[in-house]
């Protein structure tokens, strides 16, 4: 504190500036100074003090350059870059080039398919080539109709709202969201009870892109008030490497064809994984291989062998769910809530991570009784196969 009788004349002033001094100990006096300095140590004192200099690590309280590279850089910005899915890619530069020869807002659009694909980058490509801003949240997080008018009220034309796992909005989002995308409007109500009325607030044409891993569970009418329905499906190998060679060149990492396409092909057909597995692998060679400087494919074999990677791209989950239908169940059929008890999963974990592969490589099949395993499981984990199996299970399929 400080205490200032004249600002014209000089004075003899305490200053004391520790919040946590012994109130026994008298304050240390200041010798003559002027008005001037006294409001020149005020705020020297209050400015914030040099903060130590960050320690690298593992855990870090904030964002560094190789974070924002990898979160931001590593995603395509044009659908020319934008690799894999070409029928729908296609499809949308049509959309693109007619909302813009018009100069109006893109159709609402729906991305569905299994997690990992690429919806919410393609979100962010469609808003790149518009030239529009986006807004990016989650069906979870719009709890009361206050979030949901706070978004669409800060809209701007040309806009892009993109909702991730819209099949989880409420019917109060929901409700709000029809008027909105039909007519571009909402409709607010006035007044209580007698005196109650309807006012509509006109909103700018904007576009909605959801996407949802369960295109099922989206009510009737929200699904009909999308322009644009697309699936996004599993990617091929040869583009999963190209991705990984894309990858790799932008986090400096160098790879040949050979090891972008061992790691392709035990990325079960997803972009996300396989860029995850590249980075598993980059973090192997600079350990174990310190003196290699290229991500080939013994060193991309050798890699993702130790965590545990097969052939396929099944992980030890994936490994111990096949095992535990054949060895517990006979290979099936059996419920998705045995499973998950048995595996201590959660059922929707397992149904909407493990399970779409699984079906999508021909390891097991959805019956109406259960799931069951297929052939080629028991042949990918060596088991041999039981007595009359083939009959059995065609009869589970029928």
């Amino acid at each position: 504190m400080f205490h200032r009788l004249n600002r014209r004349e000089q004075l003899y002033v305490t200053i004391q500036f520790s919040s946590n001094s012994s109130p026994d100990k008298p304050p240390k006096a200041a010798g003559k100074v002027t008005a001037a300095s006294v409001d020149e140590a005020v705020r020297q004192a209050l400015q914030p003090k040099p903060v130590a200099k960050e320690r690298a690590g593992l855990l870090k309280e904030k964002e560094t350059a190789y974070d924002h590279r990898l979160e931001n850089t590593i995603r395509p910005k044009t659908l020319g870059d934008y690799i894999g899915q070409s029928a729908l890619k296609g499809s949308i530069q049509i959309g693109l080039d007619a909302a813009k020869s018009r100069e109006e807002a893109l159709d609402h659009l729906l991305l569905y398919g299994p997690p990992g694909l690429g919806k919410t980058t393609l979100a962010m490509v469609i808003a790149q080539e518009m030239s529009a801003e986006i807004h990016i949240t989650s069906a979870p997080a719009l709890e009361r109709p206050r979030d949901i008018l706070g978004i669409l009220m800060s809209m701007r034309p040309g806009s892009v709202l993109f909702i991730d796992e819209i099949h989880r909005l409420n019917k109060v989002a929901e409700e709000i969201l029809y008027p909105a995308m039909e007519d571009f409007a909402l409709d607010r109500t006035i007044g209580k009870g007698e005196g109650t009325k309807i006012l509509r607030v006109p909103l700018p044409r904007f576009t909605l892109i959801g996407a949802t891993t369960k295109a099922g569970s989206l009510s009737g009418p929200l699904r009909d008030r999308f322009g644009l329905i697309y699936r996004l499906n599993f990617y091929s190998h040869a583009e999963l490497a190209d991705i990984v060679l894309r990858s790799a060149k932008i986090l400096n990492i160098e790879a040949d064809a050979e090891g972008a396409l061992t790691i392709a092909i035990r990325s079960r057909g997803t972009p996300r994984i396989a860029n995850r597995l590249l980075r598993r692998v980059r973090d192997f060679m600079a350990v174990k291989k310190a003196g290699e400087t290229v991500i080939n494919a013994t060193i991309a074999n050798q890699a993702l062998d130790l965590f545990e990677i097969d052939p396929l791209g099944l992980d030890p989950t994936d490994r111990q769910l096949l095992k535990l239908m054949i060895e517990n169940f006979s290979g099936g059929p059996v419920g998705l809530e045995t499973l998950a008890s048995s595996l201590g999963e959660d059922p929707r974990t397992l149904e909407d991570v493990y399970e779409p592969y699984l079906l999508q490589a021909g390891l097991i099949n959805r019956t109406q009784r259960g799931r069951t395993v297929t052939g080629n499981a028991y042949r990918h984990l060596g088991y041999r196969l039981p007595m009359g199996w083939a009959e059995q299970a065609q009869l589970e399929l029928d």
